[in-house]
């Protein structure tokens, strides 16, 4: 029985009076504050008012295309407004939105619009001039609107569209847990995987952040990441609840994103680490008026002591850390600013407000502190589980709890992250974490970036392998590399071959992908054998 329509001791639940959507809470902010600037991209501005009515056309241009609730709709797109306006048009009719991440390999993109079985298609028209893309999108599923650009082929003009519709919104059914949203993994431990999230998920996820970090109407937050990113489309989803302003870039510039600060008086900003180093170091950041600032956030991977220190100095006083995954919407776990200076090492945190968190065995027993685990969570933010997938979804579950594959454990209530739970390396009986090689050898003054796997090997079984990006103009070689390992890390945990390479395979979002590594050196160590004999 569908939840809207239960009886709970005979008395019929709220039905429509009570839905939890997304397209509600811009709905609510543009009453509250009409004429607020929701957005700024460049020269461009948005208000509240302007916004919520253009996704309103939007939805009604989705419903008279034919597309009916529960349909997939699939994005393209890169930053910009017309792909906001897409993406809550999308949730507003009722719809799935699938977005693609712009990075993706031809095939990877065509494996999502099919396995997703999209009925149609948002694309950017500079993506839409390459050939063999357009041949693929064209092909599945053939037709859609094209974003910032005249219409072409099977897909029409989105602006063309949604402007011929009415602003006054269609009443569509949509329950809390319906999913809104199929996100597919970035694939870093092999094919993607598409995880469904429900409206009240992500909505919960939303108000979890902008609680977590105090977010309110007079704060102004930027948005750099891609809109495609779980991470990046819960905290601006947080700043719209809030009836916040929203400074969108179409990527990362550290000048613009200072001229922003400046000029935007921006309070809440959010970037990778590599970000908040590029600005903090820029000639021209000295001098600047950065006093807006009011938090600065990071994610993906803690900072360095150094980095860390001179931030907190010289940027902004306030820091935090926040982690969590596609499979959890974001934020699950916050490394707060108070913490920031008290500890270093790879601290995750406590759990936000939202969820639960916890450090398990392999036999579903919750661990005591100083005991590692697998991090697992569980709350509202939860994911509906991974489309077509029940026995994907089934492991990530078991015992009650959905499973991160990341290890960690509690040392002083804190949260530490020890290694990815399929990136430990097992070599020779011993458990070698990969984290442990890749911060030893980036301890060394030549080494830009690094990425330690286990490769089959004849004596080993695994051998810890690591792969090397120099610094510009930095000398070293393999040998070397190899006794700066085995001044800091005990034997077995020493790399058995290192290898430099140009650059890492990477995700859009600065994740390293080490599938690609060991898919390609699957036979390193048999050729190393062949010609030592």
């Amino acid at each position: 029985m569908n939840p809207s329509t239960s009886v709970i001791a005979g008395v019929p639940s709220p039905g429509a009076i009570a839905r939890v959507a997304i397209g509600d809470f811009l709905r609510r902010s543009a009453a509250r504050d009409r004429a607020k600037t929701a957005f700024v991209l460049g020269d461009q501005r948005m208000s509240y008012g302007e916004l919520d009515e253009r996704v309103t056309r939007c939805a009604n241009a989705l419903l008279a295309a034919g597309l009916v609730r529960g349909d997939r709709v699939a994005t393209l797109c890169n930053n910009s407004l017309e792909f906001l306006v897409a993406m809550f048009g999308i949730h507003r009719a009722g719809l799935i939105w699938v977005p693609i991440n712009t990075g993706l390999g031809l095939d990877d993109v065509r494996y999502i619009i099919d396995h997703s079985e999209a009925r149609f298609l948002l694309v950017d028209a500079a993506l839409l001039v390459r050939p063999e893309l357009r041949a693929a999108i064209e092909a599945q599923p053939g037709r859609g609107w094209v974003l910032e650009g005249e219409g072409a082929g099977a897909f029409s003009s989105f602006a063309a569209a949604i402007a011929a519709q009415s602003a006054t919104e269609s009443e569509v059914e949509i329950h809390d847990r319906d999913v809104a949203q199929i996100m597919y993994t970035s694939g870093t431990t092999g094919r993607p995987k598409g995880v469904m999230q429900s409206h009240l998920s992500v909505v919960m996820a939303a108000m979890n952040n902008a609680i977590e970090f105090g977010l309110w109407r007079d704060d102004v937050a930027n948005a750099v990441l891609p809109l495609f990113h779980c991470a990046q489309h819960t905290l601006m989803c947080g700043a719209l609840a809030a009836g916040g302003t929203v400074i969108l870039m179409r990527g990362f510039d550290p000048v613009a994103l200072l001229d922003a600060i400046e000029r935007e008086r921006i309070t809440f900003l959010m970037g990778l680490p590599l970000m908040h180093q590029a600005m903090l170091d820029h000639p021209s950041r000295p001098g600047r008026d950065l006093s807006s600032l009011r938090i600065c956030l990071y994610a993906m991977a803690p900072m360095a002591e150094t980095l860390l220190r001179r931030l907190i100095a010289e940027f902004c006083p306030n820091y935090a850390l926040g982690t969590g995954q596609t499979e959890m919407y974001p934020l699950t776990v916050a490394f707060r600013p108070e913490e920031q200076l008290r500890r270093f090492g790879s601290y995750w945190g406590v759990s936000a407000m939202i969820n639960d968190t916890a450090v398990m065995d392999d036999a579903g027993n919750v661990l005591g502190p100083d005991e590692v685990g697998e991090i697992v969570h569980r709350g509202p933010n939860v994911m509906e589980g991974y489309y077509k997938n029940p026995e994907a979804t089934a492991e990530s579950r078991a015992f009650g709890w959905h499973h991160t594959g990341d290890l960690g454990m509690w040392v002083d209530g804190q949260l530490m992250f020890k290694d990815r739970k399929k990136d430990m390396i097992k070599t020779g009986g011993e458990n070698v974490p990969s984290i442990k090689v890749e911060a030893t050898l980036l301890r060394h003054p030549a080494v830009a970036n690094v990425a330690a796997v286990g490769l089959p090997h004849p004596r080993w079984i695994e051998a810890v392998t690591a792969f090397v990006v120099l610094k510009p103009g930095a000398q070293a070689d393999e040998a070397g590399l190899i006794n700066h390992c085995k001044e800091h890390l005990g034997g077995f945990e020493v790399p058995k071959a290192i290898r430099i390479v140009d650059a890492l395979p990477m995700t859009s979002t600065g994740k390293v992908q080490k599938h690609p590594l060991r898919d390609s050196y699957q036979n390193l160590y048999e050729d190393i054998e062949r010609q030592g004999s």
